[in-house]
């Protein structure tokens, strides 16, 4: 017997362990779901986890880290996904959201590192630009005489007079994209926190007018697919778009970064923190499916190896900035015993 037919067959016993509904749903290939910004390098791993092992090679859908966090805690069983990817880690009311639906045993990856650019074409006027000004070009309500109003900033050019004299035209993620959850807490609040009317304001207050982007059509929404973005910016060069660091370097000869506080995007002063919006990329596994979908502990020690995030490592190749030596041995010895997540750690 091969060692997948070997797998399904446990896939199957375990199943009925689990009192699934009906053991032979059990699928013999993995499902992840979650982040654009982590799909390209999970989607190399699995790639090469399909030709290497006797394994499938997952399957894989882009569904924003908001939406894979839904259906990831969605239930037990294989009509549920087994992984999910995320750019920003995940949030204690979805931490409660799997206890509830009896997702109970978490398993959390921290994979490396990526920052959130600001990009135009290479054709186009470049942004230098303070997140200060930022969150008064983008935020959905800024103070104006003491008090906080629509944004009424048409121009950039109308938040400073060294921006362009052009229309404010963002093109980014919906709110179920980690990226955009990231942008929000990491450019626009810290953007609004430099303002003094922000200090008044009460917790409730600063996160509805701190980290709420204007929809009277200066942010457009591009869905999950980052590399739209990326292709209208090349074509309207009056367009500025958010996304990952990594779709920026993919696209370097033909995009450009905004300096974002007197910075240029660089992979090490994003593996450093020195970035303003750099931010950590994950992913989750669904413990009670090991065993039961074959190949995911296999697929867990393939991502967390060497090969793949060493200094010498296959994702670095593609844009990922890898873990440090110290936090890549920790992930390894939390690929091998499979720790739980708790709540405290995400407070």
């Amino acid at each position: 017997m091969t060692m997948r037919n070997k797998a399904l067959a446990i896939a199957l016993t375990a199943a009925s362990g689990l009192g699934m509904a009906n053991a032979a749903v059990a699928r013999d290939t993995i499902s992840i779901v979650g982040s654009s910004t982590v799909y390209p390098f999970a989607t190399v791993v699995a790639e090469r986890f399909g030709t290497n092992t006797e394994f499938n090679t997952p399957k894989l859908e882009s569904t924003g880290s908001g939406g894979g966090m839904k259906l990831f805690c969605a239930g037990i069983g294989t009509q549920h996904p087994d992984i999910t990817n995320a750019s920003r880690r995940m949030k204690p009311s979805e931490f409660e959201l799997c206890q509830s639906n009896g997702v109970e045993e978490i398993t959390e990856f921290r994979i490396g590192s990526d920052g959130i650019v600001i990009a135009s074409s290479n054709e186009a006027e470049n942004l230098d630009i303070s997140l200060k000004q930022l969150f008064l070009a983008l935020g959905a309500k800024i103070p104006v005489d003491g008090k906080w109003v629509a944004n009424p900033n048409k121009n950039w050019s109308d938040v400073d007079s060294s921006l362009p004299n052009k229309p404010i035209r963002v093109m980014g993620p919906p709110p179920t994209s980690g990226t955009r959850d990231s942008f929000n807490e990491l450019a626009l609040a810290a953007g609004c926190d430099e303002l003094p009317e922000t200090a008044d304001l009460s917790k409730d207050d600063h996160k509805a007018n701190c980290e709420s982007i204007r929809e009277d059509g200066a942010f457009i929404e591009a869905g999950e697919n980052d590399n739209l973005i990326v292709q209208k910016l090349i074509s309207d060069h009056g367009m500025y778009g958010v996304f990952g660091f990594s779709f920026l370097e993919e696209n370097a000869d033909r995009l450009q970064a905004a300096k974002l506080n007197g910075m240029v995007p660089t992979a090490e002063d994003i593996a450093a923190d020195k970035y303003p919006v750099a931010r950590s990329l994950f992913f989750y596994v669904k413990k009670a499916h090991i065993g039961v979908v074959p190949g995911i502990q296999e697929y867990i020690n393939e991502f967390t190896s060497n090969g793949a995030l060493g200094a010498n490592g296959y994702l670095k190749d593609v844009g990922l900035i890898i873990p440090p030596r110290e936090q890549l041995a920790n992930l390894m010895d939390k690929a091998e015993n499979l720790t739980n997540l708790t709540i405290e750690e995400l407070q």
